[in-house]
């Protein structure tokens, strides 16, 4: 049984536990899971526990806020859930009267969503608590690579192809 290879730098291992990750150091899924970890410590923080939402109720919220009079399947669409998944989270943010369906006049068959004011509002006060968060526990970036990193990351989450 050999030993592990030692990293040649702090650059090369885990934050937390002080692993080697020479194979991983190159993986992006690995990379975007250890970033997940620092950006879901922020939303618990500044919106979890602040706003009772979940990430997903918090991204349907912004998401209805931003496209007022999405449907449903959309919103499944975007976020890659199946439609009653979002059915599920529409009626918890619309018993908490953070968001209203209308009836499509065209097809009976589908709605129209709408954040109410008090939804968009939270949107906007969510959104405002996460921007900061991430501002100060990113220390690490300067102001010109936080917004590379977000250009980054747009891009390759616009490699997901179109169903």
């Amino acid at each position: 049984m050999s030993a592990a290879k030692k990293p040649s730098s702090a650059d090369a291992m885990t934050p937390a536990a002080r692993l080697a990750e020479v194979q991983l150091k190159s993986i992006v899924g690995y990379q975007l899971a250890q970033a997940a970890i620092v950006t879901m410590q922020v939303f618990v923080s500044r919106v979890g526990s602040r706003f009772a939402l979940r990430p997903v109720e918090y991204t349907i919220l912004a998401l209805v806020t931003d496209n007022d009079g999405i449907s449903p399947r959309q919103l499944a669409q975007a976020l890659a859930v199946t439609p009653p998944n979002i059915t599920a989270w529409l009626d918890r943010l619309e018993a908490r009267g953070l968001l209203r369906r209308q009836r499509n006049t065209t097809d009976a068959r589908s709605h129209h969503l709408h954040a109410t004011p008090e939804g968009a509002e939270l949107a906007q006060r969510a959104s405002a608590a996460l921007i900061e968060g991430e501002r100060e526990t990113l220390t690490t970036l300067s102001a010109a690579e936080h917004a590379m990193l977000l250009e980054l990351l747009h891009k390759a989450a616009r490699s997901r192809r179109r169903a």
